[in-house]
């Protein structure tokens, strides 16, 4: 085990890659490693934010004591992605959803609020037509995208998703395999079937309805938001 000056050293200095696996380690030094943890957050906390900064989020969001919640209230009170939204739709519940790793209840809620960007038939119906993703802001897709993509150290996500369906030719039957959403013949069975931790295939998270044939997420995939 390293020590604790030395993981002090490499949290600044390493990559993010190695950041990320720094972390994990940071949380098994206790005290000190969350004093490590915390400095190091406050140093970089008007940066962009990486996925070892939501990684380093997450572990001190799920660190039940005192002094770690004041800390991020006072410095990150609204989490570590830009919430920005041009409808005015509060992405706050998905935030702490993804902090605390309920990937399934960030799930369900991802897409209630798809159907508010879609609008008040989408709200009623609870699905969406390929039609609404045309009226969808850039902006919102980007906000609830890297949700996803900080929240799970780059595993999901809808650009992940989008760049593993351009690797294999636009071929959806080929990505539903990849991403873990059927076996062989079989469409994988909602919702104990599913993976709901980051053990899952890269891109497995959020789910899209397929059984509606692939209008919707085809338009997601080819909106301007990507390009």
């Amino acid at each position: 085990m390293e020590d604790i000056s030395g993981l002090n050293h490499q949290i600044y200095s390493e990559s993010e890659k190695n950041q990320l696996k720094l972390i994990p380690q940071l949380l098994a030094e206790g005290e000190a490693g969350l004093k490590v943890l915390t400095d190091w957050m406050f140093s970089v906390r008007n940066e962009p934010a990486n996925l070892a900064m939501g990684k380093a989020y997450q572990v001190l969001y799920q660190v039940k004591n005192s002094s770690t919640q004041e800390f991020l209230a006072a410095n990150f009170p609204a989490g570590i992605v830009p919430l920005k939204s041009e409808r005015n739709i509060d992405y706050q519940p998905l935030q702490e959803l993804l902090a605390q790793q309920d990937f399934q209840g960030a799930d369900v809620l991802t897409l209630q609020k798809l159907c508010e960007l879609a609008g008040e038939g989408a709200i009623q119906r609870k699905w969406l037509y390929f039609t609404d993703i045309d009226s969808f802001s850039s902006t919102d897709l980007h906000t609830l995208n890297q949700l996803w993509l900080i929240h799970s150290e780059g595993r999901f996500g809808f650009s992940v998703q989008r760049q593993i369906w351009l690797s294999v030719g636009k071929d959806f039957s080929k990505l539903w395999h990849k991403i873990g959403w059927k076996t062989d013949n079989n469409w994988t069975r909602y919702p104990k079937e599913f993976t709901w931790d980051l053990s899952a295939p890269q891109g497995h998270l959020p789910l899209s309805n397929q059984l509606r044939g692939v209008r919707v997420i085809a338009s997601l995939f080819s909106h301007p938001a990507w390009s």
